[in-house]
């Protein structure tokens, strides 16, 4: 048997991050977290920010823990979500905290844009999803409101960036975050200066784009001695963490299509290349870059940051519910009572989520919910329906059947939600597994070392070494008239 090698993934999600051991032997991963630590946005006066700082604390802890196992570790790697990022100035110093992708800076930012440049020449230079959080739109509303923050700066890191920067000392983007920023051209492989140009924004800023797999450095000696560890490597992997999820899908055929469910619900396909047309511009769908040279052709869903914050309100009313509970109230309530556009822009923001679904019932002349198993039920059937529109949309675009959907990250344990998935798209769900984002983290690094010759390689891997279960479809006729009533409620075509 091989020596068992280990491999350290930084995963740093919307609510919590968290530093996950990874020990490969040969045969199979097994994964230990070390250390967990809540995220989330901090509110200084009227903008909704990150507070870098104590996430990298929180880093620092979990690499003293990692030093106190027995074993060297043969890398570590970092992944954080997508648009948001920090301005570094000439010392390297950070200007600023970085804004919050759900701060209210960006309201109204779009359209503005379209005034400047159009969406079919957007989408011709960056084949990316139109949604008002991305990176274009952050960077011209600082534009527009002269921030004396871009005549400082040297250069702009992603959030992963900015962590690597200050393991290694090196400025770089990784690959497949800068697809999310909506300013990099994927068919060019480089930043769109069309773009850039037409929003003056400081193309000067722009780092070097570097790919995942790529060891971008060894840890500081300044990080070695506060933590105990020694010069480690450090490697990127597919740094945007939805991109470290999907290359941890345990897929055995060709013909899948993969949601990485949490907060956000990414669903989409592997592609070798972006596909960008009028018809991807009229769906606005996007292509984001994954690993070992392929896209993610997919649509961002709002996923269960709608069950997240309305968890959240009923906390503050003295309703604390943990999720299984809910689950079981959702359970007991009644089907198709009501539902919603998951992406309707009312639920964005931060705030009182049970009451802007009931104000969207009324609004589309529905019967509203009228507790939390009817409002929790609403936002499962809800997301599944819309599972079910994006499915048709990929098959339409690639020409290809989707025979099996994976479900992937945190909400492959929402086991109501996987069977309404398979319900409502018609085909078998294979959930799992949860920790997906840790492993295809360690998995690209793991395939950086030389230990794993390939990503089909690391899936065979993962898929003998988790846990799956499958759900079939049921109740296809009721779920079939429930999308056709969902399609006229949301008025999606």
């Amino acid at each position: 048997m091989a020596e068992t090698q280990s491999f350290l993934a930084f995963d740093l999600g919307a609510e919590s991050g968290r530093g996950v051991l990874g020990r490969f032997d040969g045969e199979k991963i097994a994964l230990e977290e070390l250390h967990r630590f809540p995220n989330g946005g901090v509110r200084v006066l009227d903008s909704l920010h990150w507070d870098v700082l104590r996430l990298w604390s929180e880093m620092k802890n979990a690499l003293s823990l990692c030093a106190r196992r027995k074993g060297e570790l043969k890398g570590l790697g970092v992944d954080t979500w997508g648009v948001d990022f920090a301005l570094i100035g000439v010392d390297n110093s950070l200007l600023g905290l970085p804004y919050h992708y759900r701060d209210s800076q960006t309201v109204g930012i779009p359209d503005k844009a379209f005034n400047i440049l159009s969406r079919e020449k957007i989408f011709a230079h960056s084949g990316a999803q139109f949604m008002q959080i991305n990176t274009l739109y952050q960077l011209l509303s600082m534009v527009i409101r002269e921030s004396p923050l871009l005549k400082v700066a040297e250069t702009l890191l992603m959030l992963p960036d900015l962590f690597n920067l200050w393991l290694t000392g090196r400025r770089a983007c990784e690959f497949t975050n800068a697809t999310t920023t909506q300013f990099y051209d994927p068919r060019q492989k480089c930043w769109s200066g069309e773009i850039c140009n037409a929003f003056d924004i400081p193309y000067h800023l722009l780092p070097e784009i570097v790919q995942p797999g790529t060891q971008i450095g060894t840890l500081l000696p300044t990080v070695c001695d506060e933590t105990g560890l020694g010069e480690i490597p450090v490697i990127v992997p597919g740094s945007h963490d939805t991109a470290s999820a999907v290359a941890a899908v345990p897929a055995q055929s060709e013909n899948w299509a993969y949601i990485s469910s949490g907060t956000w619900s990414l669903m989409g396909i592997e592609a070798p290349h972006p596909i960008i047309s009028d018809q991807v511009l009229r769906l606005n769908f996007t292509n984001e870059g994954g690993v070992a040279d392929t896209f993610r052709f997919l649509k961002n869903i709002m996923g269960l940051w709608l069950l997240q914050e309305c968890r959240r309100t009923w906390a503050r009313r003295g309703r604390e519910m943990s999720y299984d509970q809910l689950m079981q109230l959702a359970a007991d309530a009644p089907p198709f009572k009501s539902l919603v556009e998951p992406d309707d822009e009312a639920f964005l923001s931060t705030g009182d989520m049970p009451s802007r679904i009931i104000k969207y019932c009324k609004r589309t002349e529905q019967i509203s919910p009228v507790d939390e198993g009817e409002i929790v039920r609403c936002v499962l059937e809800s997301l599944a329906l819309k599972y079910r529109w994006v499915a048709e949309k990929l098959e339409l675009v690639s020409g290809s059947p989707i025979d099996v959907i994976h479900i992937v990250g945190g909400g492959s344990q929402n086991r109501l939600l996987c069977q309404f998935a398979a319900n409502a798209a018609g085909v078998p769900v294979v959930a799992g597994p949860t920790e997906a984002t840790a492993v295809g983290n360690i998995m690209v690094q793991a395939i950086s070392t030389g230990l794993i010759d390939s990503i089909s390689d690391a899936r065979e891997i993962i898929s003998r070494s988790f846990e799956l279960e499958t759900y079939e479809p049921l109740d296809l006729e009721q779920w079939d008239s429930a999308y056709e009533r969902f399609l006229g409620i949301t008025g999606l075509s």
